[in-house]
């Protein structure tokens, strides 16, 4: 009985000791709970799920303008931002073809990214009233993404175009300048000279110079060198001319520059030498302009010529062969058979340089629209404008004529604006390679 006693004492000990044990626990896992709700099961920390892993954020790119804008302001361009990660590829591409009133097929859009390869923008103005698609593929985190979107650009309530002088696949003198002329008077005429490239097969270095609102023109700082092979784009379409005035197409044209046929005449000596491909050719005596109808000075441009040209004036009027322009009011090169005996010695013309038929033939078959003619010796000034006159300026003046007062350095590669300070010296000398300083002034 005591042993039985014994075993029956030491089981209800370790029953009560097991019991305890249990509710100690159950009472620590309800107090680490906190309010547990009634019938929940007794260990809420052993049944939740774990957090799952969040996923690597990809690529954010951003277009402006904005997807689905209207009426966007072409002048900007476009602007792809990758605000997280890189761009591989951006593509901008004009929705439906050719935009009203271009004159050029619509095609895609060019544009650079920047060195980081964080954001890409429009080389030029977009067209006007014309839809855009844009597509852009960017990385990040490994990821890597495409984006769509598209908007459209303003119509605008005015437009202006632009003409070139040049023409297609003609050849011009080594002094012509790039003449162009606008539609509408240009105020924002920064934006203008901007949207403008020169590719050349030379190198060449010049200024755009606005002769007035309508008119810019593009000189060399020296003579273009002979046989050089220009190209030029205006990339008019869609640059803001004037507050609320669009360009409404692209210009581009080609032509080249000929031999160099350079005249000098001195109404003092009463001779012109003339230079071909910078060697002195001919020698001829003229007759310049008489006391009180004096030859101008100035360094001129061949403009035009013709065989004959009526020329009319006080008791004359006349059929003059072998006639070569150089000034709007008059000023030829031509031939003047009645004057033959005066030539080399004396000044009887009307203004016009008068020079032997042979002569006056040898030239006008020798010319074309560009070449320089300098007449120094004459107590007259030139006047400007009277002609194409832009060899009259220094190139500093040409400079203060340019909205950015930048120079222009071309090349087969195309054109960039540069400091002109950081432009080698101008070691060229006239009056083979550039003009004569102060061409116009009286002597």
């Amino acid at each position: 009985m005591a042993a039985v006693a014994a075993t029956a004492m030491m089981a209800l000990l370790a029953t009560a000791c097991t019991s305890s044990t249990e509710s100690a626990g159950q009472a620590a896992n309800q107090g680490a709970a906190g309010s547990a709700k009634p019938g929940a099961s007794g260990s809420a920390a052993a049944s939740a799920s774990p957090k799952p892993t969040p996923s690597p954020a990809g690529p954010l790119v951003v277009t402006s303008p904005a997807n689905g804008v209207k009426g966007a302001d072409p002048s900007g361009g476009v602007t792809v931002t990758a605000t997280r990660g890189t761009l591989k590829t951006v593509a901008v591409n004009p929705v439906g073809g050719t935009p009203a009133d271009s004159g050029n097929p619509a095609g895609p859009v060019a544009g650079a990214l920047n060195a980081a390869g964080t954001a890409w923008h429009s080389t030029w103005a977009l067209g006007v009233s014309q839809q855009y698609a844009v597509t852009a593929t960017a990385t990040y985190n490994g990821i890597t993404k495409t984006t769509t979107s598209t908007f459209s650009t303003l119509t605008p309530a005015a437009t202006f175009s632009t003409n070139i002088f040049e023409g297609e696949g003609q050849a011009y003198g080594v002094g012509m300048p790039i003449i162009l002329t606008f539609s509408q008077p240009i105020t924002n005429r920064a934006a203008v000279e901007r949207a403008i490239t020169l590719t050349t097969s030379k190198s060449v270095v010049g200024v755009w110079y606005w002769d007035s609102s309508t008119s810019l023109a593009f000189r060399p700082r020296d003579y273009w060198p002979s046989g050089t092979q220009i190209h030029f784009a205006g990339h008019f379409d869609g640059v803001e001319g004037a507050k609320g005035l669009y360009g409404f197409h692209t210009l581009t044209q080609a032509f080249t520059i000929g031999q160099s046929v350079i005249a000098v005449a001195s109404t003092t000596t009463h001779h012109t030498q003339i230079y071909i491909n910078g060697k002195l050719t001919y020698n001829w005596p003229i007759s310049s302009g008489k006391p009180g109808d004096d030859t101008p000075n100035g360094s001129y441009l061949t403009i035009e010529k013709e065989n004959p040209v009526r020329m009319t004036g006080p008791g004359y009027s006349l059929l003059v062969p072998y006639s070569v322009r150089f000034t709007w009011s008059g000023d030829y090169y031509h031939d003047a058979y009645w004057s033959v005996g005066q030539q080399g010695f004396e000044n009887v013309s009307h203004g016009c340089v008068n020079l032997a038929p042979a002569d006056a033939q040898a030239y006008y078959n020798l010319a074309v629209p560009g070449d320089p003619i300098t007449i120094v010796g004459s107590p007259k000034v030139g006047t400007w404008d009277n002609g194409w006159t832009e060899w009259f300026l220094s190139w500093s003046q040409l400079l203060k004529g340019s909205a950015l007062h930048q120079a222009v350095q071309a090349g087969p590669s195309g054109s960039t604006f540069v400091d002109p300070s950081a432009l080698p010296a101008d070691t060229a000398t006239a009056p083979l390679q550039t003009s004569p300083a102060n061409n116009a002034a009286a002597r």
